[in-house]
């Protein structure tokens, strides 16, 4: 049952449609105002004529995406995309100023 789960995850296109929806929730993330949540709830009508797997998969993607998106805008505006970001403008734009904004980044998300 789990090496079937893995089979159907592990498609090119289940694959591609999960990156493009990471993509688009980095999109959506780095936009001060547009929180994850709203970002999926926004999107979802795209799943709907979709296979359940690539829908899930989908929303995943632009859930977490977003999450990771909202760092961008905390880190060189210091406005956070995403209130999961509110700590990292404090820190993470007083490092960009100095021009360490890429350590700034890579530190929040080891």
């Amino acid at each position: 049952m789990l090496l079937e789960a893995i089979g159907n995850v592990m498609q090119v296109d289940v694959i591609l449609i999960c990156v493009a929806g990471a993509i688009a929730g980095i999109a959506i993330g780095s936009l001060p105002g547009l929180t994850a949540t709203m970002g999926v709830a926004l999107l979802l009508p795209l799943t709907f004529g979709m296979a359940p797997i690539s829908g899930l998969l989908l929303l995943i993607g632009i859930f977490f995406g977003a999450i990771y998106g909202g760092s961008i805008s905390a880190i060189l505006l210091r406005t956070p995309g995403t209130p999961a970001a509110a700590a990292t403008s404090m820190d993470g734009y007083a490092l960009a100023r100095r021009g360490e904004a890429k350590k700034s980044a890579d530190d929040l998300h080891d």
